[in-house]
């Protein structure tokens, strides 16, 4: 009661008035906790459990500070073709003929014109205004033009992934009642088998091949009109129509989740929503046109979407992988990038790689990493710049691994342990910041803060939406513990999804009366208005001694040995113990028996080798003590030679 009377009577000789800030305007208070701020949810209540970030805190950001007229994705390319005319945009290593080579370049200009003629080229064949048009190929410059030309013709785009499998892929294009398809050779086929069961699809175009290798190889039985990419430029070209231009309200995408249980979910996403999203990255980040950023992440899925909304506001040059992720280490090295955005699983694989040659190094070079690790880590730890001659013996060799000219790293998707992001700050430099957000949210809920020095959180609020975390009794989460608040990270503002399409049941589910989306993760606010990701609320089962088991905890801790690429922890209440299933790295394996003097004829019998097996459960072994695993959570072991899922 004394600091809201000394506030309302502006008694400055209060220690109590710096608690409370109000806004002329709005008339809303709140209480400032290092990067966010914490506000009542309702005032009756008297509860101070709504968390946003401290760079608007009386205000969700829904458009660019600097450029308020953007309120779509059409929009946004278009101040980007205006303000980056000539500047690269898209780049590829892939020549006409399939070679590698140097990568070349495609202007914003010219990107900006190719788009007006893929939109008057769908035009030209009937696709009306508010049409569901596909998308279903990898990462290329092609990708990232007919998305911009659904955006200026006010089409809704509808990416499709391998990794949905053919059935999913089936029910999408049916589902979403997709009109028009934009394919490569190797997916034409898959298409072509139930196009007879999808009336509503009116058009396929083929991205790679040429006109005279496509006439005689689709059966006219299938009633859909077959076209190179090629040909509909030529005739969007030749044909040219005005833009649609949405409005901010209207439907920008439709991201199908993988379904982990039942058939995949539509998620609808507004140009209000993705705008949202990336215009308040905008407060804490900034790009230019001499950056240079990687496209190898799915296009498919909203963390690179919503990177490639923020690579053109600010005109940055994106390169493309050529295709397939293990030649990504020699497409970083041609395109050597400023900015990189990835996932755990990679970075893992960097720590793993780095340490392990470190630790069989021996000698002069196992001392003197060690030195240079602990002098850097020392002073960063006190704010510190540290000697450059331990970049210059050292560091600069690792950065190479990325293209030796990387400033800013973010990792998201799922936890990057907390070690190996002080890893990655230590080896690369620059910036590394971790994020969490999920494709309901148009991408981000949180990001890190630039120069924030703690690790094992994933930052403050994004500027575009507010957080609270709601009680969970039944695992014993409560907003009310103590040192830190837990409970299920709920998260409202204009960047929240419009709906599952077609599933209001499921949209109820997860959006409450008051517009909260429920996520499903259990986190807690560490000091400073930092928010922690420790749990999932229903990725949890019982084992037969009655113990709950969070298996995504024992499969972060696992995945940093150095043998494996992915993990998979499962049991049941049946059982007493668990089970992982993991992939390996053919490489370290095949490294590891080499050293062993082991001969094999291929990689299963490698793999189903006990030697192995003793060696990789051995690892996981002394990975697990290390991070406390006991108990329940230790796991027995099978081993997947194929290739990880990606």
């Amino acid at each position: 009661m004394r600091a809201i009377h000394d506030h309302l009577t502006g008694d400055s000789s209060s220690r109590t008035t710096a608690q409370l800030v109000r806004s002329p305007t709005a008339g809303e208070f709140f209480s400032e906790q290092g990067y966010s701020v914490v506000l009542p949810e309702k005032l009756q209540t008297g509860k101070w459990n709504v968390f946003r970030s401290a760079r608007s805190p009386l205000k969700l950001v829904s458009r660019f500070p600097n450029h308020p007229e953007i309120g779509t994705l059409h929009d946004n390319f278009v101040h980007a073709v205006d303000t980056f005319q000539d500047h690269k945009y898209l780049g590829t290593r892939i020549r006409d003929d399939g070679t590698i080579g140097e990568y070349k370049w495609m202007t914003y200009g010219e990107a900006g014109t190719t788009r007006t003629s893929i939109g008057s080229g769908l035009m030209y064949h009937g696709i009306k205004k508010g049409a569901h048009v596909g998308l279903y190929f990898i990462n290329r410059p092609e990708w990232l033009i007919v998305d911009h030309a659904c955006s200026a013709y006010s089409y809704v785009s509808v990416p499709l992934y391998d990794t949905l499998g053919p059935d999913a892929v089936k029910y999408i294009v049916s589902h979403a009642a997709l009109q028009a398809i934009f394919c490569v050779p190797e997916t034409l086929n898959s298409l072509l088998s139930f196009m007879s069961k999808t009336p509503s699809v009116r058009v396929i175009v083929v991205v790679g091949w040429m006109d005279d290798q496509i006439s005689s190889l689709i059966p006219s039985s299938t009633g859909v009109q077959v076209v190179t990419y090629s040909k509909l430029l030529t005739q969007g070209r030749n044909n040219l129509h005005h833009f649609c231009p949405p409005k901010p309200e209207d439907v920008a995408t439709i991201c199908y989740t993988s379904g982990t249980t039942g058939t995949p979910k539509g998620v609808v996403l507004s140009h209000k929503n993705v705008i949202a999203n990336v215009a308040a990255s905008t407060l804490t980040t900034k790009f230019y046109p001499t950056d240079v950023y990687i496209s190898y992440l799915p296009l498919a899925h909203m963390y690179e979407r919503a990177s490639q909304v923020i690579m053109a506001y600010f005109g940055v040059a994106v390169g493309f992988y050529q295709g397939d992720t293990l030649k990504l280490m020699d497409d970083l090295a041609a395109l050597r990038p400023t900015i990189f955005c990835s996932v755990p699983r990679l970075y893992n694989r960097i720590y793993a790689g780095i340490t392990n040659t470190v630790k069989n190094s021996g000698g002069l070079t196992k001392r003197l990493f060690n030195a240079a690790y602990k002098a850097k880590k020392q002073a960063l730890q006190n704010g510190k710049n540290t000697s450059p001659m331990w970049d210059r013996l050292v560091f600069n060799k690792i950065r190479e691994k990325l293209g030796g000219r990387v400033r800013y790293i973010v990792s998201g998707a799922s936890p990057l342990s907390p070690d190996v992001m002080e890893f990655m700050k230590i080896c690369f430099g620059g910036e590394v910041l971790e994020g969490y957000g999920m494709t309901e949210t148009s991408s981000a809920i949180s990001v890190m803060e630039v120069g924030d020095k703690e690790v094992g959180h994933v930052g403050s609020a994004n500027p575009a939406c507010e957080l609270k975390l709601e009680d969970v009794p039944q695992m014993n989460y409560t907003s009310q513990d103590r040192p830190y608040p837990r409970g299920e990270i709920c998260v409202r503002g204009p960047t929240i999804f419009q709906g599952y399409y077609k599933d209001e049941t499921q949209t109820r589910e997860v959006i409450d009366g008051e517009g909260w989306l429920h996520t499903g993760d259990i986190g807690l606010w560490l000091p400073g208005g930092r928010l922690k990701i420790i749990d999932r609320k229903k990725n949890i089962f019982k084992l037969a001694q009655g113990e709950y088991i969070a298996p995504e905890k024992i499969e972060n801790v696992y995945a940093k040995c150095r043998f494996i690429v992915q993990c998979f922890v499962y049991g049941d209440s049946f059982c007493s113990s668990l089970v992982a299933v993991v992939a390996v790295d053919h490489d370290v394996l095949a490294d590891w028996a080499a050293s062993q003097g082991i001969k094999y004829n291929d990689l299963e019998r490698l793999c189903n080798d006990p030697r192995s097996k003793a060696t990789i459960l051995a690892d996981m072994d002394a990975i697990g003590r290390e991070a406390h695993v006991s108990g329940s959570s230790i796991v027995a072991l099978a081993i997947n030679c194929c290739k990880p899922y990606s």
